[in-house]
């Protein structure tokens, strides 16, 4: 990736599969005008049970493709990724780098009532202890319990999240948060909003949930107008925002137009890819 970019460049967001979507329906609500290059790595996905070298070059050889086109901004859509590969990813790229963790930790401070703050996610989220660090380096006296949940990113993954089987899945994953008396949850993997209802089902009308969607697109329109990067032109046709994903094209395009309400057109990428004309 060269520094060669302008306001007119494209944002790209990157996850482990179709997680990072939630964050990217929020970027189509608060930044219309900007063009989105999306890239889910399902073919590789789940992170979660990956040692961290692993992640951190899954996620470099998909910055890698999408440094093909101009980009302006980079969003991390994965909680995994981001834990343990985006202080190597800023170091590398000429363009601003987002994770998810940071802006769901203030998110959850915001709306904590009682300072009692759970996080569920992946292993290598959980093993990292990312999300509890953040909150502490914001509120030190906050209590944060920690949960891995393994089985929920597959369970979206593989579109099954309507089924009367997600309720016992999420039941089970869950269980041992029960008696904690949160006062929110972090959704700690992006996967998790695609399955939000059986999630607070579970947990309990009390319980807030968290989703760092929002207050990603909310830090990467700061970043944009403090650099000013912000698009001036239309509001974007959805034909206008690109797709890629290593792994099935058609359930990856199911799944993003049930989730994103719009048509959308994915291109199967094999990765790594060493030279390629995206054009």
């Amino acid at each position: 990736m060269t520094d060669q970019y302008s306001s007119t460049s494209a944002v790209g967001i990157l996850d482990s599969g179709v997680g990072g979507l939630t964050v990217v329906k929020e970027v189509f609500r608060q930044l219309p005008k900007e063009q989105i290059l999306y890239f889910g790595d399902t073919l590789r996905c789940p992170y979660g049970p990956r040692s961290a070298e692993e992640v951190v070059r899954f996620t470099m050889e998909i910055i890698g493709y999408l440094s093909l086109y101009p980009l302006k901004a980079l969003v991390i859509a994965c909680n995994t990724a981001t834990a343990v590969a985006l202080e190597k990813v800023r170091h590398e790229l000429p363009v601003p780098v987002l994770g998810v963790i940071e802006p769901g930790a203030r998110a959850a401070i915001k709306m904590s009532r009682r300072g009692r703050v759970g996080v569920i996610g992946t292993q290598g989220t959980v093993r990292s202890a990312a999300y509890e660090s953040a909150l502490k380096r914001i509120d030190p006296d906050i209590h944060v319990e920690s949960l891995a949940c393994p089985t929920l990113v597959p369970l979206v993954e593989s579109g099954g999240e309507d089924t009367e089987q997600a309720r016992s899945i999420v039941q089970k994953a869950l269980a041992p948060l029960k008696k904690s008396r949160l006062d929110s949850l972090i959704l700690g993997c992006t996967h998790y909003p695609l399955i939000a209802d059986w999630i607070g089902r579970e947990m309990g009308e009390d319980v807030i949930l968290i989703s760092s969607a929002e207050e990603t697109a909310r830090e990467l329109s700061t970043v944009l107008h403090h650099k000013g990067l912000h698009c001036d032109g239309p509001a974007r046709h959805p034909g206008e925002h690109q797709f890629f994903t290593s792994g099935q094209p058609e359930l990856f395009r199911s799944i993003a137009e049930r989730w994103l309400g719009q048509k959308v057109t994915v291109k199967h990428v094999e990765l790594p890819v060493l030279e390629e004309n995206p054009v």
